[in-house]
């Protein structure tokens, strides 16, 4: 079978652009994914990055939604701590009435944010010992038929076509995803470092469930593509400096290439950003082709998401038409 390809968006701002630009690309990334073949178009639930729009993620979810046709677009995904279940039955049954059969719904279960900010959002109902494996029970409950009975219902939402994904970049993560019988993405576009590891585990324990009968991966990798090498290496010099950023807690909008300082970072930050960038894919189509042809061996992934921090616009959009190029050549 063909690997599907998708995108993973945060709605990037970068330096120069206001909210309304940074949304505006993000549906033109997404026409421009719809006319490539792309399968879906997930956002991340970011809170109090000053890089990151993707706060309210249904929101953009529905925006990205109205703008395209066929594309599926949904969460890559909702940190379910952050929410009530209720309140995401709702908004995304509320979403499946408006783009029925498009609509995905991915689960996390990190704060997507530090904890100061995850307990501002979640005040009263803050707790470190959240139980993830309840919680997506509790919310399936709410968006079956079955609980058209009960007195609390959410509508709407009961009975809507949301499939349910579960994210994670650990072992934990793909056991619950295994157990559940749900399909699994993960995180390796950030922290690759269990991939292997997880992928078997999630495999060798899946438990065939009523919504999916055997295990479908999901791989979020970072690509960095343009017409030659030394391009796309220009290009991801703003990709690694978000992560040096990131490292060094030093919030601001993405870079231009020309504005980075890669040059003087310590031994020790340069240690953790050779970890979390193991899995960027950076160079021409056909060195993109032969790495990611060794990285579809080694995983197997039923499909590969697309993620990858570059400045420019244009670069951008040529960068996921070389990405659906290669992915599709596979």
């Amino acid at each position: 079978m063909s690997i599907k390809y998708s995108i993973l968006d945060l709605a990037t701002i970068v330096k120069g652009d206001d909210i309304h630009n940074t949304f505006q690309k993000s549906v033109q990334s997404a026409q421009q994914a719809e006319k490539l073949g792309f399968t879906r178009y997930w956002f991340s639930e970011h809170h109090n990055f000053p890089n990151v729009a993707s706060a309210a993620t249904s929101i953009l979810i529905g925006h990205v939604a109205g703008e395209t046709k066929s594309l599926r677009v949904g969460s890559g995904g909702m940190m379910l701590p952050n929410h009530s279940t209720l309140s995401v039955a709702e908004q995304f049954g509320t979403l499946d009435g408006l783009y029925p059969g498009r609509i995905d719904l991915g689960l996390g279960r990190a704060p997507g944010t530090d904890m100061l900010t995850a307990t501002a959002l979640r005040g009263a109902n803050f707790n470190p010992a959240y139980n993830f494996e309840f919680h997506i029970k509790e919310l399936q409950k709410y968006m079956s038929n079955a609980n058209a009975e009960v007195k609390v219902r959410a509508i709407p939402g009961e009975g809507a076509d949301v499939p349910i994904y579960i994210l994670g970049s650990s072992t934990d993560s793909a056991f619950l995803a295994a157990k559940l019988g749900l399909p699994y993405a993960f995180a390796a576009h950030f922290a690759p470092s269990q991939l292997e590891v997880a992928l078997e585990i999630y495999r060798e324990h899946f438990q065939p469930s009523e919504f999916w009968h055997e295990p479908y991966v999901m791989v979020c990798i970072n690509v960095i593509a343009a017409d030659s090498v030394d391009q796309a290496h220009y290009l991801s010099t703003s990709h690694f400096q978000a992560f040096v950023n990131i490292l060094t807690d030093q919030r601001q909008p993405l870079l231009p290439p020309d504005e980075t300082d890669l040059a003087n970072m310590s031994d020790e930050v340069s240690l953790h950003l050779n970890r979390m960038a193991a899995k960027t894919f950076v160079g021409d189509k056909e060195t993109l082709k032969q790495k990611l042809s060794k990285f579809v061996k080694d995983f197997r992934p039923n499909e590969i998401i697309v993620s990858g921090n570059i400045y420019d616009f244009q670069a951008k959009q040529k960068s996921y038409a070389i990405a659906a190029e290669v992915i599709k050549s596979l």
